[in-house]
């Protein structure tokens, strides 16, 4: 078997379409060789602070340079703090089992930078090692699918937009915490939103 990821559902639904996946099950279809699945964009994203033990604003904690940084399913607010997505974390599960039943993981996610690391984001939360390729199509006619699937290209090929994408994610993330804390602190009341 080899698992196709997509970014969204629709995504997944036309190629599934076209692979012959049309038996439909819970967070994918399946079919003719192929597992289709879907993202629901970021799934996966760098953890908040208090991942690394820092809770409030606080000046001697600045600058925040998580060495490494951590991966974490998408969060939601709460009023008791970050918590995982419930929905994420059901989905998180159902792709980690079928990247580890494939052979193979032909890699559907929106051609581009953010594409690319919604797929590579997840692929390193999960551990995985299976080799994958990927399709890149900027069209979701049946006609552009087909000839994608007919030229995949190895997955390893696109290591530097990868890098471009984690480099600019963690950019944000650095720019983002310091800077809110930054000016927060200073402002000494309410809490000063800084980011891209």
């Amino acid at each position: 078997m080899k698992t196709i990821i997509a970014e969204k559902p629709s995504v997944a639904k036309e190629i599934a379409h076209i692979v012959g996946a049309d038996k439909r099950e819970e967070g994918y279809m399946q079919g003719n060789g192929y597992y289709v699945t879907w993202a629901f964009g970021h799934l996966v994203q760098p953890a908040m602070p208090e991942t690394y033990g820092m809770k409030g604003f606080h000046a001697e904690n600045l600058p925040v340079i998580p060495d490494p940084f951590v991966l974490v399913p998408r969060q939601v607010k709460t009023e008791n703090g970050y918590k995982p997505d419930a929905g994420v974390l059901a989905q998180i599960k159902i792709i980690g089992k079928l990247f580890d039943s494939s052979e193979r993981i032909i890699v559907a996610t929106d051609a581009g930078r953010e594409g690319e690391l919604i797929f590579r984001y997840l692929y390193a939360y999960l551990g995985c090692r299976k080799p994958f390729d990927r399709l890149w199509i900027s069209s979701l006619t049946d006609t552009a699918i087909r000839e994608g699937l007919l030229n995949l290209k190895d997955g390893k090929e696109y290591d530097n937009l990868y890098h471009a994408a984690k480099a600019r994610s963690e950019a944000d993330w650095l720019v983002g915490i310091n800077g809110t804390q930054a000016l927060t602190i200073a402002a000494g009341r309410g809490t000063y939103s800084v980011g891209r």
